[in-house]
């Protein structure tokens, strides 16, 4: 496979773009090798700019659930760019975006469009601290919720792949505010609490993981934290940005059934264009303004192209819930598969599936965390991903993403993925 037009884009990249790329993950500085330069896309696949066709296990990291330029999508933007691409005014399809996104999630009386999950994330703290007057939050170590100064302690995702674990620029006080607890132990959040007696505003959590690879909550675990936040008057915060409308029409909480009281979304609800939101009970959420006084503000906030996109996308799924049947039957066989693989090589491994997300890990134990994430053989999944890549196979350049599968894949693409990873080992 030729990627010589990929290798000349990313060093003429690197004379004015910082590594030459707009977002650290895309470097491929975990996996090695160039990265490739998309063109175009349809459907589940990705075309390089050197001709090159990819079966697509990233999908823009998650939103992508009908896969690529899906028709309607395409021909709702077509027909709202002519009105122009941004008013900064409000307009009656923020409303019926809105209405949509409570008719489909839970625990959603209001909600707030912003212009990414990084920004979501960052607000619902805020709203979280300014509704509770406390200041410290709790997050998981291996979870990522953007790059706000809070987060990136003990971050997942980027982070996690470059090894940064002291992220200079963020300052002490921010990250003394920020405690961590390894993801599925509820015990260690429980001591936290303790310690930290009514100064907890928040907890945040990724309610399945997708920045350390895909990992699932342990039975009871989400469960617990829900009861502790009730018990404690702590603001119960899903961060949904991969999971919202993926994992169900009504995301983790619907899946999970367990019930939070803040949700942030990312750009699922744009059909993959930089949007986010963040939405949750009223009592909460009437503390932004201009009901209250916690300040949130985006000039682009509700653009008209993210909405009308995403509520071509929202519709389509909510209209035909069978779609997370099939991305289910999909996942399931794709995990088959590759099991039948792993096993017969003899390599130790883990595959965790809940839907349309799915990781490997080559490790001989469970992977339940940021430490046992790290502890797999990540140079073997470097191999694993470049072999993959060459054969056409386009899966998270970084051991610490989670695969998403989008209902464009056919099981001809199943097998072709599941034949190229069995090449590999044998």
């Amino acid at each position: 496979m030729k990627i010589s037009k990929s290798q000349e884009l990313f060093e003429r990249a690197k004379q004015s773009i910082p590594g030459g790329v707009n977002s650290p993950v895309r470097a491929f500085k975990s996996v090695g090798g160039t990265p490739i330069f998309i063109q175009r896309a349809k459907g589940a696949y990705l075309y390089d700019e050197d001709g090159n066709r990819y079966i697509d296990y990233i999908n823009s990291w998650g939103p992508m659930i009908l896969g690529h330029a899906h028709d309607s999508v395409v021909k709702a933007i077509k027909e709202k760019v002519q009105y122009s691409t941004s008013f900064g005014a409000p307009t009656e399809l923020e409303i019926e975006m809105a209405e949509l996104v409570k008719s489909m999630a839970p625990n959603i009386d209001l909600i707030r469009m912003v212009s990414s999950g990084t920004e979501a994330c960052m607000s619902a703290i805020r709203l979280a601290r300014g509704y509770t007057g406390r200041n410290k939050i709790i997050k998981f170590e291996g979870c990522y919720h953007g790059h706000a100064d809070s987060f990136l302690v003990k971050a997942g995702s980027g982070v996690a792949t470059f090894n940064i674990q002291t992220v200079p620029g963020v300052t002490g006080g921010v990250a003394s505010d920020t405690l961590t607890a390894p993801y599925n132990n509820l015990d260690a959040v429980q001591k936290l609490v303790e310690e930290n007696k009514n100064q907890i505003a928040a907890i945040i959590i990724e309610p399945v993981a997708g920045n350390m690879g895909c990992i699932l909550p342990q039975p009871g675990f989400l469960e617990g934290l829900r009861l502790l936040c009730t018990q404690e008057d702590i603001v119960f915060i899903f961060d949904e940005v991969m999971t919202g409308f993926r994992l169900a029409p009504g995301g983790a909480q619907q899946r999970l059934q367990v019930n939070a009281d803040l949700v942030t979304y990312g750009k699922v609800i744009g059909a993959g264009m930089p949007v986010g939101a963040f939405g949750g009970k009223r009592a909460i959420m009437e503390h932004i303004a201009p009901l209250g006084n916690v300040y949130q503000a985006g000039t682009l906030s509700g653009n008209p192209l993210a909405m009308v996109a995403g509520y071509d996308l929202l519709t389509e799924l909510n209209n035909h819930p069978s779609i997370y049947q099939e991305l289910d039957e999909k996942a399931i066989y794709l995990k088959a598969g590759l099991d039948n693989v792993l096993r017969e090589s003899g390599v130790p491994y883990v595959i965790n599936q809940l839907g349309s997300m799915l990781s490997v890990h080559f490790s001989e134990q469970p992977v339940i965390d940021f430490a046992t994430a790290s502890a797999a053989d990540n140079s073997l999944f470097s191999k694993f991903f470049h072999h993959m890549l060459s054969n056409g196979i386009y899966l998270p350049p970084s051991a610490f993403e989670s695969w998403f599968l989008s209902n464009a894949l056919t099981y001809d693409d199943l097998n072709e993925t599941i034949e190229v990873a069995r090449k590999f080992f044998s």
